[in-house]
């Protein structure tokens, strides 16, 4: 069922235009799973039970994987089976009627504003290394964009004096303005400093690394942990702390769903409308630090 399985990564890139980590997470999945299913049953997807699959989430549980990943895993083997479907193999899925528990999920950690200053201020600007991280810090929190929208980011993609970026998300492009300082500090690294970082010329990468070639994700997670540590931040920051506390610091200051929605690039403002509990939860969180007889 190899052949199968391809079709559906296939179908996947070329279909559904889903991101190149969405892809990677459904597709080591259901290669685990089909792996577990021909070692333990001698079967393959197609012939799977929906025992078998039940089997297969009590062995991930005793392995010991969390709620959250066997909740996740359980979501991408329903959507293989659904192509699976339509695709004719089967009648029926198999995991239709098959349900874990995801157990407590936890709201994302947010940067209060003091936080992003003191963040934002660890990059010593006296070198290229400086100005440049001073240059990423900022635009990720300025725009809230994804870790892999800001190393994929090209020089062709910021319009300096419009203040705006150009982000490729996996369905449409969107322009993201830009506030003065990250404007600076942008401005300075572009101008004066990235010429001298490259390896090549002709490099398209806004963002380099030492060698001079485009910044990887975990070169820059690398970077982002070194400033929290220099930040003395106890909080356990990822670039996606920094997109987090964009959006919920806007909502914070009078942003609409609609509009936060098409800044963070999503397709369904469900994904957006987790920001308006997150702020209810730091609101609940003040009042009852703060009231007196809460």
């Amino acid at each position: 069922m190899l052949d199968l399985i391809d079709a559906y990564e296939n179908y996947l890139t070329k279909v559904k235009q889903a991101s190149a980590n969405t892809i990677a997470s459904y597709m080591r999945d259901i290669r685990q799973f089909a792996d577990w299913l021909g070692e333990t049953e001698g079967a393959n997807v197609v012939d799977a039970t929906q025992v078998n699959i039940s089997d297969y989430f009590a062995h991930l549980t005793q392995e010991g994987r969390s709620g959250a990943t066997v909740s996740r895993s359980l979501a991408g083997l329903k959507n293989f089976y659904s192509y699976v479907v339509s695709s004719g193999f089967l009648e029926k899925s198999p995991v239709v009627d098959i349900h874990v528990d995801r157990g407590e999920k936890k709201l994302p950690q947010i940067l209060t504003g003091r936080e992003i200053e003191l963040l934002l201020s660890q990059p010593v600007c006296v070198d290229a290394k400086g100005f440049r991280d001073k240059a990423m810090l900022e635009v990720l929190y300025a725009t809230g964009i994804r870790v892999t929208e800001l190393i994929e980011l090209d020089v062709d993609d910021v319009n300096l004096e419009l203040a705006s970026i150009k982000c490729a998300g996996a369905k449409k492009t969107r322009s993201i303005p830009l506030y003065p300082a990250a404007l600076r500090a942008l401005s300075v690294y572009m101008n004066e400093v990235r010429a001298g970082m490259l390896s090549d010329p002709a490099e398209q990468a806004l963002f380099v690394n030492v060698n001079g070639t485009r910044m990887s994700r975990q070169g820059f997670w690398k970077i982002l942990k070194h400033y929290q540590a220099t930040a003395h931040i106890e909080k356990d920051i990822t670039p996606h702390t920094l997109r987090h506390s964009f959006a919920v610091h806007l909502l914070e200051n009078g942003a609409d769903l609609g509009s936060l929605q098409e800044l963070m690039g999503h397709s369904d403002i469900s994904s957006t409308q987790m920001y308006t509990h997150m702020l209810n939860q730091r609101l609940k969180s003040v009042y009852d630090k703060c009231h007196p007889k809460a």
